[in-house]
């Protein structure tokens, strides 16, 4: 099976124009209609280019992106990965995942299956198949059940351009300073985010466009599993777009009813090639096993 994406990205720009234009000029900046001198208008605040970068991940129809640094209970990860928007699909390339540190996992998601290359034969399937699947699933949304049974990190399982409008959600915004990312002029941007924080982001939003952007950045966040404060670091292009971004923070899990540090969290995403065809193909049905059936099947046995 084969999604794809990019090809629209014209149309998909036309019916986010209004939604974007209202949500910019709110944040007293320029829309995609605007005039030339109006789109290169410079931010007047750090928080206000961190709004406005936030409210251009809502026409983004695809993008490739790169994930390096540490994720709690796995260590040090690396992540190549692709994926489109609408409708939601991803491939990527994990190093780091299982018992191999150097060779990577391909794992996928379309139709709301999540697929990922493993060893069936762990959970007593057929030796010949060669990935497992769990379906129903969810990927790139907030901290809701994903029914995924754990087989990517939370931290993997949101979309990136989600996880880039934390920052919104912070008391306070500084500039660091400007740098280079990947060939492109960037600005710094840092700041640090609480629950409590990113609630009052969501109750001070001043219409609808807004609140959702905020209530997507407090879902992500409790993903995370963030104990208390989320340091970030958001680096903006010229075009106003997140380029790259960096979660630091100390995490933890609910366990047998008591909460259990589980280490820092230290993940730098690279977003790349924004609106370029991305293509995810599935493995076929007689190469895989459905995750469920096994476990699942085996406990109620």
């Amino acid at each position: 099976m084969r999604f794809a994406a990019g090809g629209s990205v014209r149309s998909v720009h036309r019916r986010r124009a209004v939604g974007i234009a209202v949500v910019t000029a709110l944040l007293g900046g320029a829309t995609a209609c605007g005039t030339k001198a109006q789109a290169e208008a410079k931010p007047r605040t750090p928080a206000e280019a961190v709004a406005r970068a936030a409210e251009r991940t809502t026409d983004v129809a695809s993008l490739r992106y790169r994930v390096s640094g540490t994720v709690p209970e796995h260590g040090k990860m690396r992540v190549e990965a692709a994926m489109t928007v609408r409708p939601t699909a991803m491939r990527m390339e994990v190093t780091g995942l299982g018992a191999s540190e150097d060779k990577p996992v391909n794992v996928r998601f379309a139709d709301g299956v999540l697929y990922a290359e493993g060893d069936p034969a762990a959970i007593g399937a057929p030796a010949d198949k060669e990935w497992f699947s769990v379906g129903p699933a969810v990927w790139g949304r907030g901290g809701a059940e994903n029914n995924t049974y754990r087989v990517l990190p939370s931290a993997l399982e949101a979309s990136p351009l989600a996880q880039s409008t934390l920052l919104t959600g912070a008391k306070k915004v500084r500039e660091v300073g400007t740098e280079t990312v990947d060939g492109s002029g960037t600005t710094h941007y840092r700041g640090t985010v609480t629950t409590k924080s990113l609630r009052d982001a969501q109750t001070a939003a001043r219409d609808k466009a807004t609140r959702e952007l905020r209530t997507t950045s407090l879902d992500q966040f409790m993903m995370l599993g963030i104990e208390e404060t989320l340091t970030m670091d958001l680096w903006v292009d010229d075009d106003g777009r997140a380029k790259r971004y960096r979660l630091r923070g100390e995490t933890h899990i609910l366990k047998e009813g008591r909460m259990v540090d589980t280490g820092p969290l230290d993940l730098t995403v690279t977003l790349l090639d924004v609106d370029r065809p991305v293509t995810v193909e599935t493995p076929p049905a007689e190469d895989t096993v459905d995750i469920a059936e096994r476990v699942d099947g085996a406990g109620e046995g």
